[in-house]
């Protein structure tokens, strides 16, 4: 019986003229995100905190691949005020969007307020994308085969929602609090499939996690022995940002994807290894908390989307 090759960047589908946001994409996943999906044709805006690093993130693939699309966009992802000011230049430049990867995040940093004063995790990391996620539905309606990737962690599963704390003012712990953001991820993934089903909507949402790959995420914010663990012991453990962007790039192309599924590595533990479907926890999958969830971004967002909830 011959072995089934595993999926790799050389299998993407051709995506040219497919309109494409990644956010994060200076570095790291969302760096390889975006120079695979320019690499096969498409329009990539690469939503950045720093600009100055985007500019020079993108010459970098076009250096490689010259003629390549690319968009360098402000996106500060824990100030609600810049989340809707990129949404709505977007919608007026582009009103069709095929592929939205809510890729940018942030990792167990000291603990700090957004703009809006929400715990600066669940600000960037989840609320973030799901304002952006609400603002842009309209274009991503128009797109073709649209689809939304939210990257969730395998760290989801030692995660849940501090409602009664969720700026973290009585109980915060760095990677406690980081887990309770890729949980909102992971929840809010599956809750967004349950309503555009219920809206009949084309756009699919998705979930994928890199299981673990050396970016700059485990370096930037972490301090301590966080730092030490993520930064130093365990990198020979870790993958390339390359190979970690796999899961997210087959959930944002793959033509045999469905709505709900959850895209993470093959391997151990689901660590390292090429994209194939893996399972939320059984937590994250709770359409209780998906809906609670969801109703509580609504108001600290303030922003609403036009879909019906699931009965």
């Amino acid at each position: 019986m011959t072995k089934k090759r595993r999926w790799t960047a050389d299998h993407l589908p051709d995506q040219t003229d497919r309109v494409c946001v990644v956010t994060g994409a200076n570095s790291g996943l969302g760096l390889a995100t975006a120079r695979a999906l320019a690499r096969r044709g498409g329009h990539v805006i690469m939503a950045v905190r720093d600009e100055a690093k985007g500019h020079l993130a993108a010459a970098g693939i076009t250096a490689e691949q010259p003629g390549a699309a690319l968009e360098v966009r402000h996106l500060d992802l824990a100030d609600l005020d810049s989340v809707r000011a990129f949404a709505d230049r977007l919608r007026a430049d582009h009103p069709r969007l095929d592929v939205l990867v809510n890729n940018a995040g942030v990792m167990a940093p000291p603990r700090s307020l957004s703009a809006q004063g929400h715990e600066l995790q669940f600000a960037c990391n989840h609320l973030g994308h799901f304002a952006l996620t609400g603002l842009l539905l309209d274009p991503l309606t128009h797109g073709d085969d649209p689809r939304v990737v939210t990257v969730s962690s395998t760290n989801h599963r030692q995660g849940h929602l501090h409602f009664d704390d969720l700026s973290g003012e009585r109980t915060y712990a760095p990677m406690k609090f980081y887990n309770q953001s890729k949980f909102a991820n992971a929840v809010f993934g599956q809750e967004l499939h349950r309503r555009l089903t219920a809206a009949d909507s084309p756009v699919r949402s998705l979930l994928a996690h890199p299981g673990y790959a050396s970016t700059n995420l485990q370096t930037s914010a972490p301090v301590g022995m966080v730092k030490v663990l993520f930064g130093r012991v365990l990198v020979p453990l870790a993958q390339s940002p390359e190979q970690g962007a796999l899961p997210q790039l087959y959930a944002a192309t793959a033509p045999d994807v469905k709505g709900g599924e959850f895209i993470g590595p093959d391997g151990f533990g689901e660590l390292r290894g090429g994209p194939t479907r893996v399972r939320s926890s059984t937590a994250a999958a709770d359409s209780r908390t998906g809906r609670r969830l969801w109703e509580l971004s609504e108001r600290l967002t303030d922003v609403r989307f036009a879909l019906p909830a699931p009965r």
